[in-house]
């Protein structure tokens, strides 16, 4: 194995081809040992639907989705909402198999996780999905349908692709915590246990390997404390934001690794200076200094995966700038590949 390098999702602009393409040629630059990892991107510019948790609620099987006066909510039975969902999905794949023709390798595929989705979608007549379990049990499995035959429509046109199906889960934290505001904002919703977000987790985790994923990673962003619950899950990576890791949250991320999750460290954008240009080394040290600081040994960086953040979108040189960070981020990638070479 060698070290990766993949995205999180969102990529700024409006022509999904343009912005598959664009992607992919940076990706396939990523400098040896290192191994670029495409992702399937996503353009929040183009509307709701194209949001993270638009995109998620667009690949659920049987349960359509509308936009309600406080965001996104089920619905009784398919309506416009609902087409342009499974519109976008659509186009989503055919831009991937036109940018991608003839890549062999990995691939990753970002998807919102069921317990933030759940967390972030209203019923349609109540609160938030997440405050009714069964509404929280069936949007995993219809999810883990969808995100299925997403997986199956992607490998008829790309049959040589290894596929990772990448979760993000930015609210678990707060779904774990009970910290969620009710729909009138005066109360909290109740916890859901961690034991029971691990089996809810678990089931979805065997779900897509059955269904053609390579792995399953399971991002928690800010969220490393419920690192046991993604490895009781049986996830074969966990994904957060390195900049968010203090001494006691890489300990527990370490524990993780060394029961054989694999760690996705996210990376903060890098800094540039007109002299030096963008500060590589920057971007890797991080990762590096908390892996040595917990003891893990140099060797399994090889198992690492470095995801670069997330775009920023809507100035008129985002694009540019997605590019540029990319590029770093994979260059990054390179030199902690080559510390792992040591």
């Amino acid at each position: 194995m060698s070290v990766l390098v993949s995205g999180a999702g969102p990529w700024p602009g409006v022509a999904q081809l343009e912005a598959q393409s664009a992607v992919i040629g940076e990706i396939a630059g990523a400098p040896e040992p290192a191994v670029g990892m495409p992702w399937v991107v996503r353009l929040p510019e183009r509307g709701p639907e194209h949001s993270a948790v638009g995109a998620g609620l667009g690949l659920l099987v049987d349960m359509p989705a509308e936009i309600g006066p406080h965001g996104w909510r089920l619905a009784d039975r398919p309506g416009h909402d609902a087409a342009r969902l499974d519109s976008a999905r659509r186009e989503t794949v055919e831009a991937l198999a036109v940018a991608a023709h003839g890549w062999s390798g990995p691939l990753a595929m970002p998807v919102c996780g069921p317990l933030t989705l759940a967390a972030s979608t209203y019923l349609a007549r109540g609160d938030r999905a997440v405050a009714d379990r069964g509404a929280v049990t069936e949007i995993v499995q219809s999810l883990s349908a969808g995100i299925v035959d997403q997986l199956a429509a992607i490998t008829r046109t790309l049959p040589e692709v290894e596929p990772t199906v990448l979760l993000h889960e930015p609210l678990l934290d707060a779904v774990v915590a009970g910290t969620l505001p009710t729909f009138s904002g005066y109360a909290r919703l109740r916890a859901i246990p961690s034991a029971e977000v691990a089996e809810l987790l678990g089931d979805m985790v065997r779900t897509l390997r059955a269904g053609g994923a390579r792995r399953v990673v399971v991002h928690l962003d800010a969220g490393a404390g419920l690192a046991e619950v993604v490895r009781r899950a049986g996830a074969d990576g966990l994904g957060v934001r390195v900049s968010t890791l203090d001494e006691r949250r890489w300990e527990q991320v370490a524990e993780a690794v060394e029961d054989g999750v694999a760690l996705w460290a996210q990376v903060e954008p890098p800094q540039t200076s007109q002299c030096a240009g963008p500060d590589v080394r920057g971007v890797a040290e991080p990762v590096l200094a908390g892996w040595r600081r917990v003891g893990l040994p140099v060797a399994q960086l090889r198992e690492l995966a470095v995801v670069a953040p997330a775009a920023r979108t809507g100035a008129p040189d985002s694009v540019q700038r997605a590019r540029a960070t990319l590029a770093t981020v994979t260059r990054a990638a390179g030199l902690i590949a080559e510390r792992a070479e040591d």
